[in-house]
């Protein structure tokens, strides 16, 4: 006890070993939704819902307890809200990527924030973006998180007239008759709220309500409860019955065997080569991954400065470090850590590790220390035996989560100036037109390409940073390869 209270320095940071144990299990309980959220989502790709959910603790109990051990600071890390977002409904669903793939993009961005963490493109890179746009991207996520969650509420419906359909099962023009797999459609189409006579919408609004009031209480386990209120009211309206679970298919140990499709598959021919088997596909994947990168760091960095400024776990050199350290400060660490994590994740199967916000939970309770992340890291662990719950929980019972996320996500935009045109032009399509385009990639390419616009016509364009301009042209030349092929 001593030696590990030596180690973690418990003296200077003025802390203890109950305190920070009490701590690393307050910011499980407060981001262990997570675990239900995150298979619920990749799983719409076609990874194994069980394999998600073992690669969801094992990259954050690993990352965890790295960044616990190497930078000793009181934070845990999971697959990242709104990055799981992108990973399914852009890079897969909208893109065309396979889910091995996706992966694989995954390990780059990986690969990618560690060689900028330890050399000075990650100076150049953060320097280089507006704040502005910084806060604004991370709004925007929140904006499309949200509407996930909306979606997946069953809250949402679409009316189409016949004159507005572009393409049926990606035909134009007549379609012999048969199934139909798939409708696009042009501005005509017309959302509009359900009329509220299926339960599952009634269940997730209820579901909702208790969610944001626990959270407004500041019960630290607020989104957890609300996933798990809204499951057991969709499971009684649904005659469900605990008979009704394979507890053999949904074991502990089938969820290892499932662990196997995903674990490594970056490595096979399937994930990394197949990813740069098609040139004509790789602008479009590198610009991926460049949007991966950018959400992944400002997220990171956001959420240091915000939560180690008033605890005091990051002075004022460490923040400066971001800009140019040399690499021996706390948050130097920290932020290596961080990207370390977002490898360990895509190795094991699930989308970009991130810290979470939610370690503000157990700072909060006293957590100084990375012992906190140390405990954190063993409740995932311990948190693999709730295999079998996974597949009771049902889509609709996440979206509370997912809105909620995305209204506290939204915060960053009071750090706009919207009186300020030149300002909101760009943050606007940064944020709110992610959501909008239902596309992270799509909003950051908006708001930089407006950014570079408006410099241009207010003659400032030297202003503009060259990775800026160098970003600005790659979408755009992106844009145009995917409209000719």
């Amino acid at each position: 006890m001593k030696s590990m209270a030596r180690f973690f320095d418990f003296e200077r940071h003025h802390t203890s070993m109950t305190t920070e144990v009490s701590a690393g299990i307050t910011t499980f309980l407060a981001m262990s939704y997570i675990i239900f959220v995150n298979p619920a989502i990749l799983s719409e790709t076609g990874m194994p819902a069980q394999a998600v959910f073992l690669a969801t603790l094992f990259a954050s109990a690993v990352s965890t307890l790295f960044i616990g051990l190497f930078a000793n600071v009181p934070y845990a890390l999971g697959p990242g809200m709104g990055l799981n977002a992108f990973f399914a409904y852009t890079v897969v669903f909208a893109l065309g990527f396979t889910w091995q793939e996706a992966l694989s993009m995954v390990f780059i961005c990986g690969i990618f924030n560690v060689i900028i963490t330890i050399t000075n493109i990650r100076k150049l890179l953060i320097t280089a973006i507006p704040e502005s746009l910084q806060h604004a991207i991370s709004a925007g996520i929140g904006v499309f998180i949200a509407y996930i969650g909306f979606k997946n509420a069953n809250l949402f419906q679409f009316t189409v007239s016949a004159d507005n359909i572009i393409s049926v099962n990606n035909q134009v023009g007549n379609v012999a008759n048969g199934e139909v797999t798939s409708v696009v459609a042009n501005g005509g189409v017309l959302p509009e709220l359900v009329n509220f006579t299926d339960f599952t919408s009634l269940i997730t609004i209820l579901g909702l309500m208790v969610t944001i009031i626990l959270i407004m209480r500041n019960v630290r386990v607020a989104i957890l409860i609300g996933i798990a209120f809204t499951t057991i009211l969709t499971l009684i309206f649904s005659d469900f019955s605990f008979s009704d679970i394979n507890f053999v298919d949904n074991s502990l140990g089938s969820a290892f065997q499932d662990l196997g499709t995903t674990f490594g598959v970056i490595f096979t021919s399937e994930g990394l080569p197949s990813l740069f088997s098609k040139p004509e596909r790789i602008p479009l994947t590198l610009m991926t991954i460049f949007a991966f990168s950018l959400a992944d760091v400002f997220d990171t960095v956001g959420t240091f400065i915000g939560t180690g400024r008033k605890s005091g776990i990051f002075s004022q050199e460490d923040e400066d470090a971001i800009s140019g350290g040399d690499g021996n400060s706390k948050m130097e660490r920290a932020l290596f850590g961080d990207s370390v994590g977002t490898i360990i994740g895509a190795i094991f199967g699930t989308s970009n590790t991130t810290t979470f916000v939610e370690s503000a939970a157990g700072i909060g309770a006293g957590g100084r220390t990375g012992m906190t992340s140390v405990v954190t890291a063993i409740c995932f662990l311990l948190a693999a035996f709730l295999s079998p719950l996974i597949s009771i929980v049902p889509p609709n019972a996440t979206a509370p989560a997912l809105i909620a996320v995305g209204i506290m996500m939204l915060s960053s935009l009071r750090d706009i100036d919207w009186e300020n045109f030149d300002e909101a032009v760009p943050a606007f399509f940064a944020s709110i037109f992610m959501g909008l385009s239902y596309s992270i990639s799509n909003g950051i390419a908006a708001g930089f390409i407006f950014y570079g616009l408006i410099k241009t016509a207010k003659g400032e364009a030297k202003e503009v940073h060259p990775i800026i301009w160098v970003s600005i042209v790659l979408f755009i030349l992106n844009y145009i390869i995917m409209a000719t092929i």
